[in-house]
């Protein structure tokens, strides 16, 4: 028996969807990320992208379990001397949910050109309408 590495022009992408309403968000992002990788394949090659599309629906429904909520605090630099920011988690569910699950995922890929490239095949939306319809995507339950 001999080991198969998956080829780029080999991979086949299908899409799934993930319904984030009533579960903890870093579960969520955990599954996503995974799935973004490829890892739920036979063929998982490390150094391929070989990972699906996946769509997170009702992001604004996700929720973060204890404290997390009035604790957690996301920081990011601008690049100009004194330039640190900072939101609340409790600011970004209510103001744009759709950020907090994509930097949960984001901070989940490999943090290199192979991760930048999974991160093009998220796609968040706070509601249950997406507009992905016509690529027929497949619920994935977890």
């Amino acid at each position: 028996m001999s080991t198969t590495m998956a080829k780029p022009e080999t991979v086949e992408r299908k899409w799934f969807v993930i319904d984030a309403a009533g579960k903890p968000l870093g579960r969520v992002a955990a599954k996503a990320a995974s799935m973004l990788r490829g890892k739920h394949k036979v063929n998982f090659t490390p150094h391929v992208d070989c990972g699906d599309h996946i769509i997170i629906i009702n992001c604004k429904d996700a929720v973060l379990t204890g404290k997390k909520l009035d604790q957690k605090v996301h920081y990011w630099h601008t690049g100009w001397i004194g330039g640190i920011k900072e939101i609340k988690y409790s600011k970004l569910m209510k103001e744009n949910p759709e950020k907090a699950m994509t930097l949960a995922v984001e901070g989940m890929l490999p943090h290199n050109s192979l991760g930048r490239k999974m991160a093009k095949r998220l796609r968040t939306y706070a509601t249950e309408e997406h507009d992905n319809i016509a690529q027929k995507p497949e619920v994935c339950e977890f």
